[in-house]
């Protein structure tokens, strides 16, 4: 389970710090803001020891509802 949130939290990384160099597209901006959550949300070193009480299925739901909302971000309306 860690490595799959090491490998979710550096693609994660990788593609905001991405979208920060490039700005391909009107809102990626707040698509990059949500991926360097996203990354911070899988990385297991930060969260090893449950700090402020947050728990691994919160996270888990919290990194989801990023993923999920990504086609409201792009497509407004």
């Amino acid at each position: 389970m860690a490595l799959l949130g090491w490998i979710i939290g550096f693609i994660a990384l990788f593609g905001g710090l991405a979208l920060r160099q490039d700005m391909p597209v009107g809102g990626s901006a707040t698509i990059a803001n949500g991926l360097f959550v996203l990354a911070l949300l899988a990385c297991p070193l930060v969260w090893n020891a449950k700090p402020l009480g947050i728990s691994r299925g919160q996270r888990i739901a919290a990194g989801l509802a990023l993923i999920l909302c990504l086609p409201i971000i792009l497509f407004p309306a």
